[in-house]
């Protein structure tokens, strides 16, 4: 019996996370689900977005599936998915971007894994005001080589468990010669030591480029904390958006999965919110806890339901008068 801190999270979180919940029950694996609170309902609630409580369940489970979270924009709480990559040196977040054969999309068979550095680069929390007028403010990005050689490692280790040929390192050391030199130089370190693996490397906005006029040049890529935010978004655009994107954070001892799509407050309490992508993270959290069987059941029968097209939500099928509770439902009954 596996323990999990589950985090339903706010707007479309509840329903996508309880159909996602059904899922992973009925696909055989045996998991104890602890509920915790976080976002703005949390904040609303305990007047904090992250609760102590919340973290203890973490702390002590080691593994969480959480839902969208709401952050204010410019002000407020920072980020509570930066707080718990860095609270648990999550170090390293990995997001397949797959092509489905029921979504049309620019280009067919697109497959890339985005391996983006999760805890440092500009990220790191380092700004501040400058002046008393707070007209003038200023970010540290921080690069330290333990930060690069863990992601980056674990980068190549992920191409050669899961028959990858090549990783792809993007960077903008011709600018930034220091943070992003780092980077780059800890990558041809260790992808010396993987000589079964290709080693490419891309300045990010050349990347970006290629990326959008071939992207089957791809395989894994590895890239600092921004770079690979914005990156996963490019990705996801290729194989559909971010409704069929699943995210992993993955640190040496703990992990937490999520949608990497937002709240979507809009259409919160419609039954209209795709689930895929939860579903999906959900399956990588089956795969981290070695739930392999489990794992390949319910990619398997989410596969299925997507590609036929008939049991998804409108955002997959413009014709489709299915929501979220029955897109669930029918991979529930495929499983």
């Amino acid at each position: 019996m596996h323990n999990v801190t589950l985090i339903k999270g706010d707007g479309i979180g509840p329903s996508i996370m309880e159909a996602a919940v059904k899922v992973i029950d009925a696909s055989g694996a045996k998991i104890q689900w602890h509920e915790a609170e976080a976002g703005m309902g949390a904040f609303e609630k305990y007047g904090t977005p992250l609760p102590d409580a919340t973290l203890e369940s973490f702390e002590k489970n080691r593994v969480a599936f959480k839902g969208p979270l709401t952050t204010q924009v410019g002000s407020g709480f920072r980020s509570i998915n930066v707080e718990l990559r860095k609270h648990y040196e999550l170090y390293a977040n990995v997001r397949p971007a797959k092509s489905w054969n029921g979504v049309n999309t620019r280009f067919e068979d697109v497959d890339i894994v985005i391996v983006r550095e999760n805890t440092e680069g500009l990220y790191a929390g380092l700004e501040h005001y400058l002046t008393k007028k707070k007209d003038i403010a200023e970010s540290l990005a921080v690069v330290t080589r333990e930060g690069s050689e863990r992601v980056i490692d674990h980068a190549f280790k992920y191409a050669r468990e899961n028959g990858r040929k090549k990783v792809t390192v993007c960077h903008k050391a011709n600018i930034l010669k220091y943070t992003q030199g780092l980077f780059l130089d800890v990558a041809r370190e260790i992808a010396a030591g993987y000589s079964d693996i290709e080693f490419d490397e891309k300045i990010i906005d050349a990347a970006c480029m290629h990326m959008v006029m071939n992207p089957h040049q791809f395989d894994v890529v590895v890239t600092t904390n921004m770079f690979g935010d914005i990156l996963s978004d490019l990705t996801a655009g290729l194989v559909g958006g971010l409704g069929l994107i699943p995210g992993a954070n993955i640190g040496a001892d703990a992990a937490l999965f999520e949608a990497v799509h937002g709240s979507a407050p809009d259409i919160a309490g419609k039954n209209l919110a795709n689930p895929t992508a939860v579903m999906m993270a959900g399956v990588m959290m089956l795969k981290y806890l070695q739930e392999d069987e489990a794992a390949a059941r319910m990619q398997a029968a989410i596969q299925k339901v997507v590609d036929e097209g008939k049991m998804v939500t409108p955002d997959l099928n413009k014709d489709s008068t299915v929501g979220t509770i029955e897109m669930g439902q029918a991979i529930v009954d495929t499983l």
